[in-house]
């Protein structure tokens, strides 16, 4: 079985960082099939549903070695945070003059 090895990023509706603190597993073996009615897609394989979560990558790894999983580890990209303070609005040297 193939498996990938991931750390969650966040919500589009989230601010905070709940949920993403972890690392999981899941199983991306199986083929795809499109109901021709319905138009639901559905999986051949339940183990796409399966998905595992751990504290560490290091554990993650561990596990998929243990149970012999062909694995793929997706590093995360951390967002770059632009720290600005409410009273840069105001300041006197601002790049773009203030406009009301």
């Amino acid at each position: 079985m193939d498996a990938r090895i991931f750390k969650p990023g966040r919500n589009a509706m989230q601010s905070g960082r709940a949920k993403t603190r972890h690392w999981v597993l899941e199983f991306t073996s199986g083929k795809r099939t499109t109901d021709p009615l319905m138009g639901w897609t559905s999986i051949d394989d339940t183990a796409g549903q399966v998905r595992l979560e751990f504290e560490t990558r290091e554990q993650a790894i561990a596990y998929a070695k243990r149970a012999k999983l062909s694995f793929q580890v997706e590093e995360p990209r951390e967002p770059k945070r632009l720290v600005k303070s409410y009273s840069e609005n105001f300041s006197a040297d601002r790049k773009r003059p203030w406009t009301h």
